[in-house]
């Protein structure tokens, strides 16, 4: 592959919107297995939210296809294809970028209960701030002044 049309490959990936109108691939192969990406995305994205017995199953997906799209971005980076090649890892590199937005953009099932969540730890934060910036705690965390 010429270097120009390896650099033209490179900046097809890395853009923006590379993904805008993509499809997600039917089937992939991720880490040497079979892989039926597309319906999972969709089993998963119907529910709008991801089950407490699914989150483990998801961010493991989400791992192996990360892994897989930096192993094929490295092959045509480090110019071990053809361009013909080349342009189907492409493909794929963005195909999974459009399956992983979609799986990063679903929310926790119980929204409420994360909600509070946060609200706690923020609420947690700002303390621990108004205590420092008062002089009621040192940076490590203990009283001063015997109190």
């Amino acid at each position: 592959m010429q270097e120009y049309q390896r650099k033209q490959l490179l900046e097809r990936v890395t853009k923006e919107s590379a993904t805008i109108g993509a499809d997600i691939p039917d089937r992939i192969e991720v880490q040497g297995e079979e892989f039926d990406l597309r319906t999972f995305v969709f089993e998963i994205k119907r529910r709008e939210t991801i089950p407490e017995g699914e989150r483990e199953r998801v961010e493991r997906a989400k791992r192996n296809l990360r892994r897989e799209r930096l192993e094929r971005l490295e092959e045509i980076e480090e110019n071990r294809v053809d361009f013909e090649t080349g342009e189907e890892l492409a493909a794929s590199i963005i195909g999974i970028d459009r399956a992983l937005e979609a799986l990063d953009n679903l929310r926790p099932a119980d929204v409420e209960s994360e909600a509070r969540r946060q609200e706690a730890m923020d609420k947690k934060r700002w303390m621990s701030f108004l205590k420092k910036a008062l002089g009621r705690e040192d940076a490590s965390g203990s009283k001063r002044g015997g109190y």
